[in-house]
């Protein structure tokens, strides 16, 4: 086995005992759930199963031989690109800090960028991309000294750019870094995310208040609205940056953080303050 392809398997391992998707289904009910429908954002199966054919095809017995498998079928899609079901195998233990990042070509994020770099869905330019992160959303108040962004209608639309600079884990929001957003309880809330980093896959998931300091936020509790989280886009290639959509209703009033899912981003400052009023 070549070392690129040990680096990737690897990686996709902190990803799957990670265990994203078990999470949210132990956080919700107390016991794992049958796998949910993919992000809307997600690449198609067909060439889901095809890219990771290419790494899981041989039975090379890492994660656990037959077990291999279950990563190339439909239930392995929908966990990796957002589904709320894992197996067993994928869950518990302490990951060693070595596979935590740290090192070259360690981090779940790189491992993920290039997996769904290739991905197919929708794609922005760079120029665009620096727009939309410099973009005031419509009906919203801006107050750049304190880093706010105040909606007060009940349809909120608003653009992330994830990683466009230094620092390098960081979301911009109307030319902001990780600004704290506050929408009226009811609203329904869409945002539009786009990957500029251009190494890393990036993703945006709102999270109860705290989760952020985890190494692993989704093994600590659920995405705190339904349809809040979207995993990983793909870092940007010649055909243009990923960009993927997320759509939820604020539905309970509280404080909550939205944050980058790929282990270890969050801990590093790629998150921000959600209040629902």
């Amino acid at each position: 086995m070549t070392r690129k392809r040990n680096t990737i398997l690897a990686g996709v391992a902190v990803l799957a005992a990670a265990g994203l998707g078990t999470a949210v289904a132990v956080a919700a009910s107390g016991s794992p759930a049958k796998p949910a429908a993919a992000s809307s954002s997600a690449p198609g199966y067909p060439w889901y199963q095809s890219m990771m054919g290419g790494y899981y095809g041989s039975g090379s017995g890492m994660m656990g031989g037959s077990s291999l498998g279950w990563m190339t079928s439909q239930a392995g899609y929908q966990w990796m690109t957002g589904g709320a079901g894992a197996p067993g195998w994928m869950r518990g233990g302490t990951l060693p800090a070595s596979m935590m990042g740290g090192s070259a070509g360690t981090d779940p994020g790189t491992v993920m960028g290039t997996l769904f770099a290739s991905a197919p869905g929708p794609r922005v330019s760079t120029a665009d991309a620096q727009r939309l992160g410099a973009q005031v959303p419509a009906g919203a108040s801006i107050d750049k000294a304190a880093r706010t962004i105040t909606f007060t209608t009940t349809s909120v639309h608003l653009a992330v750019l994830a990683s466009p600079s230094m620092p390098a884990e960081s979301f911009r929001i109307a030319g902001m870094t990780n600004p704290t957003l506050s929408v009226p309880a009811g609203a329904r809330v869409t945002i539009e995310l786009v990957n500029a980093d251009t190494d890393m896959a990036h993703g945006l998931v709102i999270m109860p208040a705290g989760t952020a300091s985890s190494a692993m936020p989704m093994m600590t509790a659920a995405p705190a609205f339904t349809g809040s989280a979207l995993w990983f886009l793909g870092k940007p290639t010649a055909a243009g940056t990923h960009a993927g959509t997320i759509t939820f209703t604020a539905t309970a009033p509280g404080s909550y953080q939205y944050l980058c899912p790929v282990p270890g981003h969050a801990r590093e400052g790629m998150t921000g303050t959600l209040i629902v009023r």
